[in-house]
């Protein structure tokens, strides 16, 4: 089969010597990010505090916008953030809980940290939180979802796709279902932008928030948060700092709110983080998201076929329209295998309660496929885990 994305695979300097499984977690660094943080140095080396005149200000919207198309989003609706937790805590402080709309509707599924943002400051705000379960920790009943969105809820807080199983919330519907309620919707989209098509205008998602550091190749510290234009400049968010002023630099005793994305800033950016994380958003526009997800549901759908042959219980949605990219196996003692393939310089990870997480991208060969699973069968029918498992215990 020829393969037009596998060209990409120079792009990544990591790929010469690793089978790279792990963008789910940490994306491969592209080529040409060294020389974008050399010119961040050179630049403050240069210029010192006028950098700031120079690009620095604008930076943060400026990368929101190289990122807004791969969720079709607007010029001007896409702000740059540290990270996830703070993204959706920002949200959580521009809502109120005071009335008879005090609800925050969640779902077991979600991601950890993004729940204790909400639990902690959410609750603070006098939300009470709405958790909705699930009967096999790998997906969610619609319907049960629906069901819990009512006149009581201020905010619907969901991923887009759950970050242990992969499995795809039909957000389309959830954010409709939402809307009728008068409530809003805000996503995490940390495992979806980049691997699956995302529309926020056929959605209509209030929020989405998400990262660099997956998917879009681009390294910890840079986070994205789009607002839609129908509602940011209603609201105004109690988490916030001086970017987010009219007029940041009259240095005024009291906030008066920017108009337009700049309202959802907050205090000063991390400039480097931010020189970084572009270059592989370029690279992923470029081969094309559809592309993309098409050669992910091809190559997840043979790591199913392959886990089924064995018989590993796959711990991800075996329908390709409701799987993201990744597929997660749980093999015997998966926590020690797992060491056994990084110690192969195959990277994966591991999940408790779930097992190994693969997640082939669009640089991914189909051999490498065959690899980690052919790996896998020589780890556990050698008994390299226990290996692995006693020298672990005799270090501790």
């Amino acid at each position: 089969m020829t393969d037009p994305l596998v060209r990409y695979r120079v792009e990544f300097p990591i790929l010469e010597n690793t089978t790279y499984l792990v963008s789910n977690s940490l994306g491969p660094m592209p080529r040409a990010v060294p020389a974008r943080l050399a010119e961040y140095a050179r630049d403050w080396a240069q210029l010192g505090v006028t950098a700031w005149k120079h690009g620095w200000w604008e930076m943060p919207i400026d990368v929101g916008n190289q990122i807004a198309p791969l969720m079709n989003a607007e010029p001007g609706s896409v702000v740059m953030v540290p990270n996830v937790s703070f993204a959706q805590s920002v949200v959580a402080s521009a809502m109120d809980f005071s009335g008879s709309r005090d609800t925050i509707v969640m779902t077991d599924l979600d991601f950890p940290s993004v729940r204790y943002a909400y639990q902690e400051l959410g609750e603070r705000l006098g939300a009470r939180i709405v958790s909705v379960p699930s009967e096999d920790g790998i997906g969610l009943d619609l319907q049960r979802l629906l069901d819990a969105i009512d006149e009581r809820t201020r905010l619907v807080a969901i991923s887009h796709v759950f970050y242990k199983s992969a499995f795809i919330n039909d957000v389309d519907v959830i954010c409709e279902h939402a809307h009728r309620a008068g409530a809003f919707v805000s996503l995490d989209a940390f495992h979806s932008v980049g691997i699956i098509p995302v529309d926020v205008k056929k959605s209509g998602a209030d929020f989405v928030s998400g990262g660099v550091l997956k998917w879009l190749c681009g390294g910890p510290g840079a986070c994205f948060l789009y607002v839609s234009p129908a509602v940011r400049d209603t609201l105004q968010p109690a988490l916030t700092g001086w970017q987010a002023h009219a007029r940041p630099f009259a240095f005024e005793g009291r906030m008066d709110y920017a108009e337009g994305a700049s309202r959802w800033l907050n205090g000063t950016p991390a400039i480097p983080a931010l020189y970084a994380a572009t270059e592989g958003v370029k690279i992923i526009r470029e081969a094309g998201i559809e592309a993309i997800r098409s050669k992910s549901v091809r190559q997840t759908s043979r790591l199913i076929e392959l886990a089924d042959e064995r018989g590993f219980r796959v711990f991800s949605p075996r329908d390709p329209s409701s799987r993201a990219g990744t597929v997660t196996i749980d093999v015997p003692h998966a926590y020690e295998v797992t060491q056994v393939l990084i110690s192969r310089d195959i990277l994966v990870d591991y999940r408790v309660g779930a097992g190994i997480r693969a997640a082939p991208f669009f640089f991914n060969t189909d051999e490498e496929i065959d690899l980690l699973v052919g790996t896998i069968d020589e780890a556990l029918t050698s008994s390299e885990w226990e290996k692995y498992s006693a020298s672990r215990s005799l270090v501790t």
